[in-house]
């Protein structure tokens, strides 16, 4: 899980972070075909396994292929409120510690309350600044080729793709580290 393996680089490693909005499948998208929807499903217990084993966490992942479009919406609308980081790691938890479908409002108005946040789920999604920020992050993300997820940035120009262990996030980190010393 990518957000824990942060947390612990920035033990070790201090990190500025800047979460992007990208949804995996976009609503229209082509259905997954059933090879690679069973190659998804065989990689989660090994996925689980190693949560349990690197963080000591059993994890409950929500339900698969929901819409994330408004989530990173309200994300955006954090943000503006200060309360990013807060919301991205309750949403986080929700899917997969509680296993929640964090495209529901009701959840969506939870996690919203959960962090400060009274402002009603439906006028947030009305406002279409919110909607064009996540769309602008996604085309960022399109135009160098980030196709999934977690997608991580060092320094602007280290991508590290999918969920890796904390010890590759800590080797980029440490090259970053020592080219910065070096320039």
């Amino acid at each position: 899980m990518a957000g824990l393996s942060l947390k612990r680089l920035n033990e070790s490693h201090p990190v500025e972070l800047h979460w992007r909005a990208f949804e995996l499948r976009p609503k229209g998208s082509p259905p997954i075909p059933p090879e690679y929807r069973a190659r998804i499903e065989a990689n989660r217990p090994i996925f689980a396994a190693r949560v349990k084993r690197d963080y000591g966490i059993e994890i409950n992942e929500g339900p698969f292929g929901i819409n994330t479009r408004a989530l990173h919406q309200l994300k955006k609308f954090a943000d503006a409120q200060n309360k990013g980081n807060e919301f991205h790691d309750a949403a986080l938890d929700a899917y997969w510690m509680n296993g929640r479908d964090v495209s529901a409002e009701n959840v969506q108005q939870e996690l919203l309350n959960q962090v400060g946040i009274e402002t009603p789920v439906a006028e947030i999604l009305q406002n279409v600044e919110y909607r064009n920020q996540v769309l602008l992050d996604e085309r960022i993300a399109y135009e160098n080729q980030m196709t999934g997820v977690p997608a991580i940035v060092f320094d602007e120009k280290y991508l590290v793709m999918g969920a890796q262990p904390l010890e590759v996030l800590k080797q980029v980190a440490e090259q970053v580290m020592e080219e910065t010393r070096t320039q």
